[in-house]
């Protein structure tokens, strides 16, 4: 398929193959010199850049038209392919032993000043003023390249579960609000007064009816929505990989997964696997050593458990974490221990914005301990807990002390902010783990019942299916989840295919009969049709890519995404709606709701 419109070549085409050839090109105006009478202008497209050269011989039509151009104009010129004089030729440029000198300009449209400088590669500017011009930030070749990488990264899927038996098959964005981890974003039916769809979270039990459909592999490239609160790494919607296989264990589906991002890694992202095959790591392992279900294992320095040494100190804050059921950890920040109290401050404000109370610091010299709290720890206990840290002369172990989840947090968190300070976090080097073995429920302070800890339709392991009901909060679930680098990258289950095992699983969870059947009676009514065992999982595309392109934020990722508002500044959406469409749908805004 051609991709030229009216030209004849692309800017990041021509070389001296083509030396003696009239060509036209069509582009942006990358950047405009004027030499004492010859006008150079360097011509962009998504293709690449090719000088173009105005001689003072040329026509007065055309000096006309070339004193009128400035950057980011679009024009067309076309010309004769000359090489470059010796001396001038650009070997960073893949056109740069050519230039076309133009014989005819034409300007395609003008532009008004941008509001930045599209042409600077160490572009620093505000993130709102890029996305409220997002159609011109989308211009710049490192937001281009990821762009690529984004269409190259989504074929190569395709043609991956092509190859292995899967067939795309797409799904309703217009669905059936039901509990699936997040709030729904709703679309009220016009047709349908009092009524609502709801915008998929996921594919979830669509794609299980697939496979008790026959339908046996299936892929999909799926738009999701999630109601949350956004983040760096969350978007309102977002692109997933969603994967569904009959007859399959959980190494059936990891192993498809793990081939796939394997390929993917080699191929696409020019960064080294740190370990093959990709490494499993228990869920309780992980949060033990590491305080996250996301563990980045491009660095070590786990987390260690002290409570029992810090359980024989007289020092009040510890006998109180640890009597009313906390637990004391410590990391270890190797060659740290010099740091200032200005430096170890720091630390200790990050943990109470994460909710901590504080951090003990305690710097391990040729001499002995430093802590400010060491005559209250006391000379051994200090000794002990530096020593199960593995600490040397030139360390500094910090220590937490709270309820598991607070102290798990802040260290975790304490952990990556060391692995940062110290270089140990290689940009070049992707570290995938699996973490399995999850817990199938989570008890809810808040609703005083349990809920599910990843989706409502994840199997338990078979052992411990009797404990849905008699023992929900030692129930294992068939989950698993890919990590990269410290994110989750994407996550599934092994279902629960039996009628009765999926009705005890939302009994456990509170729900009654009637409540069950309201939300889930299609998926138990085809479930009484034969159901074969089947698993899956969803893999973020944003995120992955986001890893790949060596950006922290997804929304570098997305062609046009929303802020961390949920704000799409380009469109200014959200916004309000006439009265008459709200009426069309049968709605009404409360007083106080309207701005």
């Amino acid at each position: 398929m051609s991709v030229r419109w009216k030209r004849t070549h692309t800017c990041g085409e021509l070389r001296e193959d083509q030396l003696a050839q009239t060509v036209t090109l069509n582009g942006w105006v990358h950047r405009r010199r004027d030499h004492g009478g010859v006008v150079f202008i360097d011509l962009r497209d998504r293709y690449g850049i090719t000088q173009v050269v105005i001689d003072p011989q040329a026509s007065a039509d055309v000096q006309a038209t070339v004193a009128q151009i400035r950057n980011e104009f679009v024009l067309s010129c076309t010309g004769e392919v000359q090489a470059r004089p010796d001396g001038t030729r650009n070997p960073n440029l893949p056109t740069g032993d050519i230039e076309v000198h133009a014989t005819t300009v034409q300007i395609l449209s003008a532009t008004q000043t941008p509001p930045f400088d599209l042409n600077n590669p160490a572009l620093e500017v505000d993130e709102s003023i890029r996305l409220r011009y997002r159609y011109l930030d989308l211009r710049r070749e490192d937001m281009q390249r990821k762009m690529e990488l984004r269409h190259r990264l989504i074929k190569a899927i395709r043609d991956f579960m092509d190859a292995e038996g899967f067939w795309e098959i797409e799904t309703p964005i217009l669905l059936k609000s039901t509990p699936e981890g997040a709030r729904d974003y709703l679309v009220p039916s016009r047709v349908h007064p009092g009524q609502f769809y709801a915008l998929p979270q996921s594919p979830q039990q669509l794609k299980q009816l697939l496979m008790v459909s026959g339908m046996d592999r299936y892929f999909q490239i799926a738009r999701c929505f999630r109601d949350e609160d956004p983040r760096a790494d969350r978007q309102p919607e977002f692109t997933q990989l969603d994967i569904e296989m009959a007859f399959v264990e959980r190494d059936d589906v990891m192993g498809v997964i793990e081939r796939l991002y394997l390929e993917l890694a080699d191929t696409l992202s020019g960064k080294s696997v740190q370990a093959r095959p990709i490494p499993r790591i228990p869920f309780a392992e992980a949060m033990a050593k590491y305080g996250t279900d996301c563990p980045d294992l491009r660095f070590g320095l786990e987390l260690v458990d002290v409570s029992h040494i810090a359980q024989h100190s007289d020092f009040r804050v510890f006998k109180d974490v640890l009597a009313n059921g906390g637990i004391v950890k410590g990391v270890r920040a190797p060659g740290c221990g010099s740091y200032s109290r200005k430096q170890v401050d720091e630390f200790t404000t990050l943990a109470r914005s994460l909710g901590g109370k504080g951090l003990v610091s305690i710097a391990v010299e040729d001499g002995g301990l430093r802590s400010p709290v060491l005559q209250h720890l006391g000379e051994d206990v200090t000794q002990r807990i530096a020593a199960a840290l593995s600490a040397e002369p030139g360390d500094l172990v910090l220590v937490a002390a709270d309820q598991p989840d607070v102290t798990n947090t802040v260290l975790s968190r304490i952990r990556l902010e060391i692995g940062d300070r110290l270089g140990l976090r290689d940009q070049n080097s992707l570290a995938f783990c699996w973490v399995v073995d999850f817990p199938l429920f989570e008890w809810d302070d808040e609703e005083e019942r349990w809920s599910f800890v990843h989706n409502p339709f994840c199997g338990p392991f078979p052992e411990d299916e009797a404990l849905v009901a008699t023992d929900p909060g030692n129930a294992r679930s068939l989950q698993y989840d890919l990590v990269c680098n410290g994110w989750e990258v994407g996550g599934g289950s092994v279902r629960a295919h039996k009628r009765e095992l999926l009705e005890q699983i939302w009994q456990t969870m509170g729900y009654s009969s009637e409540q069950i059947h309201e939300q889930v009676g299609h998926m138990l009514e085809a479930f009484t049709y034969g159901v074969p065992p089947h698993g899956g999982i969803a893999m973020g595309l944003d995120r992955t890519i986001a890893i790949f392109a060596d950006e922290e934020n997804i929304r570098e990722a997305i062609a046009f995404p929303k802020n961390q508002q949920a704000i799409d500044l380009m469109m200014r959406a959200p916004s309000p709606v006439a009265d008459e469409q709200l009426s069309e749908v049968n709605l009404a805004l409360c007083p106080s709701q309207k701005q």
